[in-house]
């Protein structure tokens, strides 16, 4: 035994408790001894007890009384009778109520009463030890959470993430968000804004990515008429529409680097001019801002103020992509399922089994907004009864047998790695990337040879940029964003 049983002893006849300490004097149990029921019950008040064994005529307080006492109390405790009264019928319907667990008979046999208070014990630690069980599956069905708020799925990495909000909400503390784009950055910080103390005031979120540079300023401070050609009246920003909640800027390090520097010195002061005004105005405001890239890298490469970041990472939140996330695509994609059977009026009944190994065995490198995008395309393209591994791979312009190798007619080779969704061929995809030796230059620009791969792996897959972009392990977004710089941009 880890930790001896603690016995305690009730009788109002000193020779009876002495002759239970001769008979115990070398047991293994902790044995305590009460005079009468209002001494055991006052033991019972500052000593845990895993067995009361009472004699049942006392003055006073009988040992019904105490052993009814003890059940209310302490239900866990183990009750016993050791008396010479015999009253059968009202020992049994005290047994029956779960007033007392046994009964042992004055004058005792120390051999049978050590039996007894042995199985006595043992029966209390299974009871403890399902008591125990009982309440470690309760605080884990209350810390591992299947849904919360709009985030789906139950995987370890969620749970990390769900903790997080739930810590970090309450707090006025400025959170930083990192994560791939379709990760749900934006839900994250909604949630964060729905668990604070702000969740009353407003929720404004502002996407740097998608607001030109030059319009940023005015969407953030507001301007006031005539600040700029354009400028017809008066406007509040986003510092203003946030006052007494949360500001969610997504994507801060596609801000202007120029601008970042008024953005941290609104958020040391809480003051502001809008744009074209001399006039200072003070708000109070969470802050919330995320990227889709290591921060740290966007720090190096100047696109992040450094001081900018060491001022909002005050509590760090890392979203993991969906490939990293268990079964956590099968669960989002029937929830999408029902989601758009219900909206786009369809009957689809359920995945297909190589619908269900695509969406496990395939990458998605756009994350949970690209796996959402394509079961909404085949719910609408499907004729069902059943979505399939076909209907999949078309929403996702891509062949069956690019993700599943398996399904292909000869039956392919090994299956795709989740972190590599479609399988490389043997020739090198970058093969017509190196750059030709020339009379001037052996070496071409780095930019130069990206844009060569890129044209190679689009040629490949026949101009399709979301094929292109799989094999490339990149984003469609960062194909679209690099291919509008060329001189002759491929059709989209």
């Amino acid at each position: 035994m880890d930790k001896a049983a603690t016995l305690l002893f009730v009788d109002d006849e000193p020779n009876i408790l002495a002759a239970l300490r001769r008979m115990l004097r070398r047991s293994q149990y902790q044995c305590l001894f009460a005079g009468s029921g209002a001494d055991a019950l006052k033991i019972l008040e500052e000593t845990p007890v895993d067995i009361v064994v009472s004699d049942m005529v006392m003055p006073e307080m009988t040992g019904e009384q105490l052993l009814s006492a003890v059940a209310e109390k302490y239900p866990e405790t183990i009750r016993i009778v050791l008396s010479g009264y015999s009253d059968e019928d009202r020992i049994m319907a005290a047994i029956n109520e779960g007033r007392i667990w046994g009964f042992v008979h004055k004058p005792w046999n120390d051999s049978e009463l050590k039996q007894t208070l042995d199985h006595a014990v043992f029966t209390q630690q299974v009871i403890a030890e399902r008591a125990l069980l009982r309440h470690t599956i309760a605080q884990y069905q209350i810390r591992h959470k299947e849904q919360f708020c709009d985030f789906i799925g139950s995987s370890v990495g969620m749970q990390f993430v769900y903790n997080a909000i739930e810590k970090a909400a309450p707090s006025k503390a400025s959170v930083f968000i990192v994560g791939e784009s379709g990760t749900g950055k934006e839900l994250a910080a909604r949630a964060i804004h729905e668990y604070s103390t702000r969740k009353e005031q407003a929720f404004i979120a502002l996407n740097c990515a998608a607001i030109p540079g030059e319009l940023m300023e005015s969407e953030i401070f507001g301007h006031i008429k005539g600040a700029f050609s354009g400028a017809v009246s008066n406007r509040d920003g986003a510092a203003t529409l946030a006052n007494g909640g949360t500001l969610f800027l997504d994507e801060l390090s596609e801000m202007d680097i120029n601008l970042q520097s008024k953005l941290l010195r609104f958020i040391q002061t809480g003051t502001f001019q809008k744009v074209g005004s001399s006039k200072q105005e003070r708000v109070d405001i969470r802050f919330i801002c995320a990227t889709n890239r290591d921060p740290m890298e966007a720090v190096n490469d100047k696109k992040l103020r450094a001081d900018l970041y060491y001022r909002l990472n005050v509590v760090a939140i890392n979203l993991p992509p969906l490939r990293d996330r268990e079964q956590d695509a099968l669960t989002l994609a029937r929830t999408f399922l029902d989601r758009f059977n219900q909206s786009e009026n369809k009957e689809i009944v359920s995945l297909s089994s190589d619908a269900e190994k695509l969406i496990t065995h395939y990458g998605w490198p756009g994350n949970v907004r690209q796996l959402e995008n394509c079961i909404h395309s085949a719910v609408i393209m499907s004729s069902g009864p059943l979505i399939t591994g076909q209907d999949l791979a078309n929403a996702l312009s891509m062949r069956l047998s690019d993700i599943l190798p398996e399904s292909a007619p000869d039956g392919g080779s090994e299956p795709a790695q989740p972190n590599a969704p479609v399988e490389r061929r043997k020739a090198d995809p970058t093969a017509t990337a190196q750059p030709p030796v020339g009379e001037d230059r052996d070496i071409l620009p780095l930019h130069k040879v990206e844009e060569q791969a890129i044209r190679h792996a689009l040629a490949y897959c026949d101009g399709n940029v979301v094929r292109a972009a799989s094999l490339l392990e990149v984003s469609p977004s960062t194909l679209y964003r690099k291919m509008q710089n060329w001189e002759d941009q491929p059709p989209r």
